[in-house]
């Protein structure tokens, strides 16, 4: 999917795809100014936009109602995304709410404004450590001054959250992936309990995995591993256990939605998905996710659960997420032709052949309206969603791929000045990316999800990829989702489908993905670091591959101009080619397990970061003056009633400033 939770603004490359076969993909921009009107606010690496939700006047009364019930349901949990990123979240969120409520002191001086930057950065990121790079958010002020704040508000911080925000050596990265650590000792979330290592939690689950299966669950998906009495038991997030007065409230909800379902299929799967978090058994969770993936008819869909794996650095727990979508009739027509032809992709795709699927089953692809969107979903937001994640269903039942048109709307109308113009090779390219860039980055997102994570096959008895490729089964997966995109961009049949009017669209796409690959998502990182997010990994994994194995052709060139650096695509035909048989390597490595393969490919291409580039891309960026990341506020569903209490109308605001909205729901939607 998320789902989650990226890509280069010639717009929207598949970035973060959620987990293995889900995928959520954002906005990594490379044209990100924004213009008055969109931008609600700007502060540190981020800006937050507005979109808008268009044809909510045309919706039944019953339709309105749905999506009101479905946005509640999904804010009724957004308590328990902050918990499960650190186990201080909470504490030191609600003192931050309590504090730019009830502080009437002095707001001129420095410390205040930081303080103002840092309870933003804390409730867009939903915890104390950065939404995507995962390092520690550093506070601009000292700890007295917190305390005198605080203490002014009136409100309470306990001495281990205040250690949480102000140490220097303790809880320093929400998850770590580094292979020659125990991952799960050294990550700050709080998916395990104390004294739990990363040994136990593979002997754990390697006691209660079986590979042959053919309908294997997502073990670890929706619980906390902790000890108790000695041996590892998993706190289960259900009604009556963990996060269990969150999850009632969620569960209120959707009892609410089932009764204006607009088919029996949605019926049916909201029931399923009550008893799932009634119970939290995970067959439960397959049976449901069975019927949702079936469940195609109707204007409102959603998505809500513990979903994406990427905040685990084992890839098993999912993080909450929700996001309430309403169908584009007009834009989804257009692009059913991407799903309508799966089954040619597939067949002639660079794969092996045993590693292809003999029948692509179930594949669905619509444009919609994000019309609601909560934890790990927000308020920084996929573009595009592919569910659900569980192999066996994708291959047996199918999947849903969505992109949020309305999102990727305002993301076109916040671009002004962007990277292109500083780092495109010539006038060409430039040229190309503002004619056909737009365009290339959809269709990359579209091929990307529906293609991409619909395609290939696991070997029998090889087992899941969180399994098999452990720490690494992201950023493969996201790599080769990418290049199913990237192989089928190229390719006259898009032409032939009327999706592109020219291949040079797909020259769009690859200038810019390399560009960003090599160069431009760089900015992202303090000077010094590696790669450490699976999306970022997996464009720099593809890009350098095909550069270096490109140089003896000529492929891809390498160029230094007036001290500055540009990469120039030589041959496009090539570099398709090569692109080719990167994937087919990933499926291979993917489909047989191979651990090792996936293990070098990544530590070689995706991790270290060639610093003087790194460096120079910094000091070329910094005049630009742009925001790396995007986020949103969302629209609040105001119900309109009778005499008797009876909804007679779902009435839209859409005028809340970032800091009203976290206030407003951190008072309307705490629970835990």
């Amino acid at each position: 999917m998320i789902l989650m939770k990226k890509i280069q603004f010639t717009v929207f490359m598949v970035l973060a795809c959620m987990a293995f076969t889900g995928c959520s993909e954002e906005s990594s921009n490379e044209e990100n100014t924004a213009t008055d009107g969109v931008v609600v606010d700007r502060f540190a690496d981020i800006q937050v936009l507005r979109y808008e939700l268009s044809g909510w006047d045309k919706l039944s009364l019953d339709q309105k109602k749905l999506v009101y019930y479905l946005s509640q349901a999904g804010l009724a949990g957004r308590d328990i995304i902050y918990d499960q990123n650190n186990a201080y979240n909470l504490e030191i969120r609600k003192a931050l709410e309590n504090i730019a409520d009830n502080y009437d002191g002095d707001k001129t001086t420095d410390s205040w404004k930081t303080l103002e930057t840092y309870s933003k950065q804390v409730w867009f990121s939903n915890g104390i450590h950065h939404h995507y790079s995962m390092d520690k958010i550093k506070p601009g002020f000292d700890k007295a001054y917190f305390n005198e704040v605080a203490k002014a508000s009136k409100a309470s911080v306990s001495s281990e959250a205040l250690e949480a925000i102000f140490s220097t050596t303790k809880y320093m990265k929400r998850k770590v992936k580094d292979a020659n650590v125990d991952m799960i000792q050294a990550s700050a979330n709080n998916f395990y309990g104390k004294g739990v290592t990363q040994e136990a939690v593979e002997a754990f689950y390697n006691e209660r995995i079986d590979v042959n299966d053919p309908e294997p669950i997502e073990f670890g998906l929706n619980s906390t591993l902790i000890l108790k009495d000695g041996k590892l038991f998993e706190d289960v997030w259900k009604s009556g256990g963990k996060y269990g007065k969150a999850i009632d409230k969620i569960v209120y909800w959707l009892k609410k939605a089932v009764t204006v379902a607009e088919n029996d299929e949605q019926a049916a799967a909201l029931r399923k998905l009550i008893e799932y978090y009634q119970t939290g058994d995970l067959n439960v969770w397959d049976e449901y996710n069975v019927l949702w993936a079936a469940a195609t008819k109707g204007d409102i869909d959603y998505i809500n659960g513990f979903i994406e794996t990427y905040g685990d650095a084992l890839g098993k727990r999912g993080t909450y997420e929700s996001i309430v979508q309403i169908n584009d009739f007009e834009a989804s027509k257009r692009m059913k032709v991407v799903a309508d032809n799966a089954q040619w992709f597939e067949d002639n795709s660079p794969l092996m052949p045993e590693h292809k699927k003999k029948k692509v089953v179930g594949v669905s692809y619509k444009v919609v309206q994000a019309a609601s969107e909560s934890g790990d979903a927000a308020p920084s937001t996929p573009i595009g969603v592919n569910l659900p994640n569980n192999n066996w269903i994708r291959e047996d039942i199918g999947s849903k791929s969505v992109s949020l048109g309305n999102i990727i709307e305002a993301y076109e109308q916040a671009g002004g000045p962007s990277l292109v113009e500083e780092f495109a090779h010539d006038l060409e390219e430039i040229d190309r990316a503002k004619k056909y860039g737009a365009l290339a980055g959809k269709m990359h997102t579209a091929l990307h999800e529906v293609v991409g994570h619909a395609s290939g096959q696991i070997n029998k008895g090889v087992g899941q990829p969180s399994e098999t490729l452990k720490n690494y089964a992201s950023t493969l997966e996201e790599a080769r989702a990418d290049l199913v995109g990237l192989y089928y961009i190229m390719d006259q049949k898009l032409v032939d489908l009327g999706l592109i009017e020219s291949l040079e669209v797909g020259k769009a796409e690859y200038d810019g993905y390399i560009r960003n690959g090599m160069m431009t998502q760089l900015q992202r990182l303090e000077l010094g670091q590696n790669v450490e997010e699976e999306h970022m990994q997996n464009r720099q994994l593809v890009a350098s591959w095909v550069f270096e194995k490109g140089k003896a052709a000529n492929v891809i060139t390498k160029v230094s101009r007036k001290g500055k650096t540009y990469y120039d695509i030589k041959d496009y035909t090539k570099l398709r080619a090569l692109f080719g048989e990167l994937l087919r390597e990933i499926q291979r490595i993917t489909s047989e397990g191979d651990f090792n393969a996936g293990k070098k490919l990544v530590e070689t291409y995706g991790v270290k970061v060639n610093k003087a580039i790194h460096k120079e891309v910094l000091k070329r960026v910094k005049p630009l003056n742009l925001a790396p990341y995007n986020g949103f506020v969302y629209p609040v569903f105001v119900p309109v009633t009778n005499k008797k209490g009876e909804i007679t109308d779902i009435r839209i605001e859409n005028k809340q400033s970032f800091v009203e909205q976290m206030l407003y729901y951190g008072s309307t939607y705490s629970f835990l």
